[in-house]
């Protein structure tokens, strides 16, 4: 006698999400509650749902949640847990993907977003926010998303922002998000071959970039500059430009002296040696000089 047949059958996914959607937020059968954001926002949620979801919010009731303000063990398990540091908006967010597996994103909020989903260790939220970023990528975010990409390991985003950067750097270099790149990003950056900007333009934009950095940091313009300023290709500029930035660079000592002498000796000898050959490179915008074919290292 055959035994009896077994089957899951599955349901219709969306009227199920929309029901769940109804949850966010609701303080009907809620069972916990966060104070969100410098507002004091209250945000309700259940405590079912969080835990089975994220495991960062598993172990919140005997543990401290992460980003809370609260020591671990100091408040009950419904609450109220403090979030000071985070805006209502992106909490919510957080909370949504949680509920329906699905995210309401906006470009003021996306990079926080993926903060938050790297910080709960939340991967599917963390790719729909990464999606987003590159769908919706801007001159005025891009350096802001790229800092983001190599603070979280985000390889296929940093990779995607830097294309961006090489499409258009001349409008990047004037953004506020790339005055506000790390020295290490930067440098990155400008070891690129395709950035569609000339040589004289770079190093301005570089030394605009160190001097909004030393009064930020408090720290002298050749300090914060030094790792960005090895990656200037100097041995480009025309002798006559050279000489230019050999003056103005005596207000602030940008870039090391020893640089500008190697560039000089590449123009004497007619030659890149003694340059590593990285920095006899044109760029894509590099405007051509006459003295380009001597840097070629092929050129007779």
């Amino acid at each position: 006698m055959a035994g009896p047949c077994s089957a899951r059958l599955q349901g219709e996914a969306a009227a199920f999400t929309t029901a769940l959607r109804t949850l966010v937020n609701n303080p009907q059968f809620s069972d916990v509650t966060f104070v969100v954001g410098r507002e004091q926002q209250k945000v309700f949620a259940h405590r079912c749902v969080l835990a089975c979801r994220c495991q960062a919010f598993q172990g919140m009731f005997s543990q401290g949640l992460v980003g809370s303000e609260d020591p671990p063990g100091s408040i009950p398990p419904q609450g109220p847990f403090i979030l000071g540091n985070v805006q209502p908006e992106v909490f919510l967010a957080v909370i949504e993907f949680l509920y329906t597996n699905s995210v309401t994103l906006n470009s003021h909020i996306a990079l926080e977003v993926l903060t938050s989903s790297v910080e709960y260790g939340l991967q599917n939220l963390c790719k729909l926010c990464v999606k987003f970023i590159k769908d919706t990528l801007s001159v005025e975010q891009v350096c802001e998303a790229l800092q983001a990409a190599v603070t979280y390991g985000q390889a296929d985003l940093q990779q995607h922002c830097l294309a961006f950067i090489e499409g258009c750097t001349a409008a990047v270099v004037r953004t506020q998000g790339f005055h506000e790149l790390s020295d290490v990003v930067l440098a990155q950056v400008l070891r690129s071959d395709r950035l569609a900007v000339d040589e004289l333009d770079l190093v301005q934009a570089v030394r605009e970039w160190a001097h909004v950095s030393s009064a930020v940091l408090e720290r002298p313009v050749p300090e914060v500059a030094a790792l960005p300023v090895r990656e200037l290709r100097l041995p480009l500029l025309a002798p006559s430009e050279l000489a230019t930035l050999e003056s103005h660079n005596q207000r602030d000592l940008l870039i090391p002296v020893e640089s500008i002498a190697a560039a000089w000796r590449a123009h004497a000898l007619r030659k890149g040696s003694g340059v590593p050959s990285r920095l006899c490179r044109p760029r894509r915008g590099t405007r051509p000089r006459d003295h380009h074919r001597h840097l070629d290292p092929h050129a007779k």
